[in-house]
């Protein structure tokens, strides 16, 4: 049996007991081993923006385990005020110098430990925690969330409760949501295999779900994973 993406379906179960802990994440950014980091924004983001928009202005937007992504300036550049999450401090620091922005940091009186990275001109706010500390009472609620990088990495047997998040934290507008379909067997993630059932499992009972596009994602250094294609698939989820 095959899903949408065109993948085995049960290929998701070969990796649903892989964990990768935060102390790795941090390595990979400590290390620069940030092959998912995409230096020229996401093609995906920009055929789609006017679903995730829908001709409105100066909307909150959310970028979950967001990096250093630049599309986070693109938007906040268009008037939107950009939050984002991210457990790694050295990639919130990176973003702003790699993008000229200054930038405060303060404490975050409900989240212990954690730091708040502000843009100085105040639209664009990024958490350093980890994503599960964050709740509604703490960001208020999202008119878009774009999802490139995160649901994939997450561990699979967080996923659920990723899912349960990310629709606490959505209004009634749109999620745009990029998953990858490959061969599981020849890799063990991250980038985690999230088959069109996952999808509808997760988000089912929170979101009318539709598949936008399957597009080939496969790049030159997929080579060294070991498998021979790669698509991404994205998909507009809308809270019921």
């Amino acid at each position: 049996m095959e899903d949408s993406s065109g993948a085995p379906e049960n290929d998701a179960k070969l990796q649903e007991d892989q964990v990768v802990t935060e102390e790795e994440w941090l390595q990979k950014w400590q290390k620069n081993n940030i092959g998912f980091h995409n230096k020229q924004g996401h093609p995906l983001l920009r055929k789609y923006l006017d679903l995730l928009l829908s001709g409105r202005s100066g909307l909150k937007i959310f970028f979950p385990l967001c990096g250093k992504t630049i599309e986070m300036k693109w938007l906040a550049d268009m008037g939107h005020h950009v939050v984002g999450v991210e457990i790694s401090e050295n990639a919130l620091k990176e973003f702003f110098t790699e993008q000229n922005l200054p930038f405060s940091e303060e404490t975050i009186p409900e989240i212990p430990g954690a730091k708040l990275f502000k843009s100085t001109s105040g639209n664009i706010s990024l958490y350093c925690c980890s994503i599960y500390d964050l709740t509604s009472a703490v960001t208020g609620k999202f008119d878009g969330i774009w999802d490139r990088g995160a649901l994939v990495a997450v561990n699979p047997c967080e996923r659920e409760r990723y899912a349960h998040l990310i629709a606490s934290l959505m209004n009634k507008k749109c999620c745009l949501l990029v998953t990858c379909s490959y061969d599981a067997s020849k890799h063990k993630g991250p980038p985690f295999y999230i088959s069109d059932c996952e999808v509808q499992r997760l988000f089912g009972n929170y979101c009318d779900i539709k598949c936008l596009e399957k597009i080939d994602g496969f790049l030159e250094r997929h080579k060294k994973w070991g498998i021979d294609y790669l698509w991404e698939v994205i998909y507009m989820l809308m809270l019921k």
